[in-house]
């Protein structure tokens, strides 16, 4: 805290800071954004804590914001997520000095705010150079000539600011770059030193008193203009006439303000409505979900253009929409047409059936290239709707091109026998424009939609009752309801609505479909409605019994499971919810041992046995025979293509993977030792000297204790069903096994040494100890053990060299690998530049694979895509490897990589970060393997001779436990 502010105010002090707490991201669950002149709500839902499109190697992945179709509880690269990775990169460039970060424009930025140069005591505003005639639509900053200038960068006093700003204005206000270009004031603005600690002297001294000045005096001032203002001298003047100037001043403007011209900056525009028609229909389109929260009727009854984004919308039989139109929280129903390139926001037009039929001519229509709103006032006044053209500027004047409709004023005025003084007053030197023009009537829906349709040219009927209608109203300007929108209204209307569309959608899927849609999203949306919304979803509860019985055989029993999970926790029954999961864990365990013909028999807790095809006991008095198996397996190493292995998406969908056998420090890591004794028994030793006798196989049975250290073996036991083999008739059982890799490597070790365990098994019952069994039985096997996995693991140490494996949803479930005949000269050159780290961290997979599955099993979205894409990364990547172009194989790597981060925000950390960064220099490619958190990192060094400089930079590494390990490919 800076030292004018006394310990007895720091409770008053409200600002923001540039650094972060955990309590004070995650608190940050949903936020609104309302785009200026659309209200356009995006909800960016869930746990912020880590962004995973920044990374301090000056690459930042941020995705244009997109909708998803259903947003999924984690982490989604919405709007919100978006501007807190440029936040919270931005803390480095404070140098832990403290100071504030506003983000108050229009525009979205993408841009590493590490890189920042922030001058001691002063403000800083971001710019960034733009043509003139993007310029003309914001603000700009005027620059000195003088100050530093980097590779990327500029750092100048600020000697003026521009606003929309006219090519002369441009001229006159030496605001042209020697390239013919301006600088965009971005919004974005930093302080630091005395600025930051004045800022939060006036907050301490003066803020209560400045907000009831504003008030009492119905005047606005803007945290952008003003603020900024006071540390410009050459806005001084213009900052006195404004409210609050002469303070504002006095308190900051001693202070100057620099502007930072990141040259590199890329943004998005959302000033206007056709820009965001722009974006959502431009190039980027795929990245958009055109229909959310949709209630819609089928194609024969109505017309809505395919490229059109309905949002939160009810869509009744007889409406039209037109193409590149965005249409939110509305309903339309009955002879409504909504021009191309229109905007419809908070419509609600209702047409009973009977008034449809009666005439066919449109109830209402917007024309096209127009955007409307609906929107309720504050106190007893009602609704109003408020209409434009697309391309209006509000502020421009009647005499200067200003339009209504995209037609000059002066045609419409005529056209309509519309008088001047009737929209503007006559006192005062007041500009007459679409901002202050007294148009809007306060009357009903229908005589409000009616004059609408006059003042916009669509309907040339009943004019002259119109013209009098309109004059005779209460009407309001653009300006008059800056002031009276009654903004609680609105969100509470907004958020029951968009109930009342979920309750709908998720009552039609919970009666007619398969529980296609994401219910516990649906349960959110619903909430909105408090109690009632509690209620609904209580009765959405009663019906799963019902309904599981309906579609018994047809929709997996793990799926119905997770419905009833989501319904009980919005019903607020944790209790009986976490027990329940424990149930969509093990009906995942049982399907996947049905995907590979395995006999489940159990009771309600879980597995009991699963028995093979020999489950006899001999005689007793059999002849002991003495049997030993010795297996011994690499580790795997995944280049792309996780999680597209893992039950239930490899059961439900293909799945491919590419990876790679691996020797560590010349040695296979990981086996077992398997041999009869003439004891009975089971004995099982590991490497850490510790060991268990089971002295009646037939005791061992699931559920195991997750802290169970030799569940693998008891579990591998089980599933190759030795438990009730003639082999334990007259012998027992020694078994030996070890795994010289660290905890939480991610390199498969547990599947792996499970592998070995039950190919041992299997070879001394001669059994079917074929690769492909065994990796089928271990899918089973981890099942059975409560920590889930897929099938990569075991392929990658059963089978030798590179591989890309898919596995095809069939019964039973079909796994083809594909060996990748590499040549010498590749697995030389594979072997010089890629770089086996470990990290010094560990992490299980299994707290990550829950989360996945229960996405999963949720019709998450983003998930589904994400997996999607790794499962084609690695088909790319094979071809890449058989092309023999290691440095493509890098840019696939960084992208799985990118992936990872999307789907669980947790599996990097900072130690991962730092070591990313360090290695950025050396490398193409870089990844965690396995689920991350830990564990191993592949470094792709860009040649051998920068793998060699990496090894030895790394022992120079901040942390001592990262170790590089040397590796070979296990080609046999």
């Amino acid at each position: 805290m800076p030292p004018e502010v006394t310990e007895d105010k720091k409770e008053n002090v409200s600002y923001v800071a540039n650094r972060w707490s955990d309590a004070d991201i995650s608190s940050l669950s949903t936020v609104n954004f309302m785009f200026k002149r659309h209200i356009l709500l995006l909800h960016a839902g869930g746990d912020s804590k880590r962004v995973p499109w920044a990374n301090p190697m000056g690459k930042v992945f941020l995705p244009l914001p997109y909708l998803a179709a259903d947003n999924p509880d984690g982490p989604v690269p919405l709007l919100f997520d978006h501007i807190l990775a440029i936040s919270s990169s931005a803390r480095q460039a404070f140098k832990d000095e403290g100071g504030i970060f506003i983000m108050t424009g229009d525009v979205l930025p993408c841009f590493d705010a590490s890189t920042m140069i922030l001058p001691d005591n002063s403000g800083c505003i971001i710019t960034v150079p733009i043509t003139l005639d993007v310029a003309a639509n914001h603000g700009v900053v005027v620059a000195s000539n003088e100050g530093t200038i980097g590779d990327n960068y500029s750092l100048c006093y600020v000697e003026n600011l521009l606003q929309k700003p006219t090519l002369e204005e441009l001229k006159k206000g030496n605001a042209i770059l020697p390239d013919g270009r301006t600088l965009l004031d971005t919004g974005i603005i930093a302080a630091k030193g005395k600025a930051w600690a004045e800022l939060v002297k006036i907050a301490c001294s003066s803020s209560q008193t400045m907000i009831c000045e504003l008030v009492n005096s119905q005047k606005e001032m803007s945290l952008y203009e003003e603020l900024v203002s006071a540390w410009v001298p050459a806005k001084h003047e213009w900052l006195r006439s404004r409210p609050l100037g002469e303070k504002l001043i006095s308190a900051l403007g001693k202070q100057r303000m620099f502007s930072f011209c990141a040259f590199e900056l890329s943004f998005l525009h959302f000033g206007t409505s056709s820009e965001v028609l722009d974006h959502l229909g431009g190039h980027k389109s795929a990245l958009v979900a055109p229909r959310h929260l949709c209630s819609m009727s089928e194609t024969t009854s109505c017309d809505i253009a395919a490229s059109a984004v309905i949002l939160s919308s009810k869509i009744a039989p007889g409406v039209f929409i037109g193409e590149d139109c965005l249409v939110y929280n509305s309903s339309l129903s009955g002879r409504v047409l909504i021009g191309s390139q229109s905007i419809v926001v908070g419509l609600d037009i209702t047409c009973k059936k009977r008034e449809a039929e009666v005439d066919n001519s449109f109830l209402f229509a917007l024309p096209d290239r127009h955007c409307l709103w609906e929107i309720p006032l504050i106190g007893s006044l009602g609704k109003i709707v408020v209409y434009c053209g697309l391309h209006d500027n509000p502020k421009a004047s009647v005499e200067n091109g200003g339009t209504f409709g995209g037609k000059p004023w002066k045609k419409v005025l005529h056209f309509l026998h519309i008088q001047e003084n009737d929209l503007w007053s006559s006192v005062g030197n007041q500009e007459k424009c679409l901002w202050n023009a007294k148009l809007f009537p306060i009357l009903s829906l229908s005589d409000m939609l009616n004059i609408s349709m006059w003042l916009t040219c669509s309907t040339t009927r009943n004019c002259e009752n119109m013209l009098s209608l309109w004059r005779s109203s209460h009407r309001s300007s653009l300006e008059d309801l800056h002031r009276s929108i009654d903004f609680s209204l609105l969100c509470n209307q907004s958020s029951n609505h968009q109930a009342d569309l979920a309750t709908e959608i998720a009552r039609a899927c919970l009666t007619y479909g398969l529980l296609g849609r994401n219910l516990s999203q649906l349960c959110e949306e619903i909430l909105q409605k408090g109690t009632s919304g509690k209620e609904i979803c209580k009765e959405f509860l009663a019906i799963c019994p019902v309904r599981q019985e309906q579609t018994h055989g047809i929709l997996p029993q793990s799926r119905a499971y997770q419905m009833q999970v989501d319904l009980l926790r919005a019903c607020g029954d944790d209790s009986n919810s976490c027990i329940l999961e424990q149930k969509v864990l093990t009906a995942v365990a049982t399907e996947t041992a049905s995907a590979v013909n395995y006999r489940v028999e159990g009771d309600s807790s879980g597995f009991q046995q699963i028995r093979s095809l020999s489950e006899q006991r001999t005689d007793p008095r059999s002849t002991f025979h003495p049997k030993r198996a010795r297996i011994e397996l690499p580790v795997r190493v995944d280049f792309v293509g996780g999680w597209s292995d893992t039950p239930p998406w490899s059961l439900e969908r293909q799945g491919c993977v590419l990876n790679m056998a691996i020797n560590l420090e010349d040695s296979l890591p990981i086996g077992t030792v398997i041999e009869t004794t003439e004891s009975l028994g089971v004995l099982i030793m590991d490497d850490c000297e510790k060991q268990i006798f089971i002295e009646d196989v037939l005791s061992i049975s699931t559920p195991f204790d997750k802290d169970d250290q030799f569940r693998l073996v008891k579990a591998a036991l089980l599933v190759t069903g030795i438990v009730h083999h003639e082999i334990l008739s007259n012998s027992g059982l020694k078994i030996q096994t070890w795994a010289r890799v660290p905890r939480g490597s991610g390199l498969g070790t547990s599947s792996i040494l499970a592998a070995a365990v039950v190919k041992g098994l299997l070879h001394l019952i001669e059994g079917d100890e074929s690769n492909e069994n065994v990796a089928k039985t271990v899918l089973v096997l981890e099942q059975v053990m409560g920590t889930g996995g897929g099938w990569q693991d075991q392929i990658g140490g059963l089978y030798p060299g590179i591989k890309c494996t898919y596995s095809f949803p069939v019964q039973p479930l079909r796994l083809q690998v594909i060996p990748l005949v590499a040549s010498p000269e590749l697995v030389l050159e594979l072997e010089q530049r890629l770089v086996v780290v470990f990290t010094g961290k560990v992490r299980l997979a299994n707290q990550v694979l829950q989360k996945v599955v229960t996405r999963y099993l949720r019709h998450d979205n983003l998930l589904i895509e994400s997996i999607k894409r790794l499962a084609m990364l690695a088909k790319l990547g094979r071809e890449t490897l058989m092309n023999g172009d290691i440095d493509e194989l890098g840019d696939i790597m960084l992208e799985a990589w990118q992936l990872h981060q999307e789907l669980d925000p947790f599996c990097s950390n900072k130690l991962v970060d730092r070591l990313f960064a360090f290695a950025e220099p050396y490398c193409c490619g870089y990844k965690l393997v396995g689920a991350g958190g830990g564990g191993f990192a592949l470094l792709l060094a860009k040649d051998a001779v920068y793998a060699q400089n990496l090894k030895q930079a790394l022992k120079e590494f901040s942390d001592p436990d990262v170790k590089v390990y040397n590796w070979k490919i296990c080609l046999s």
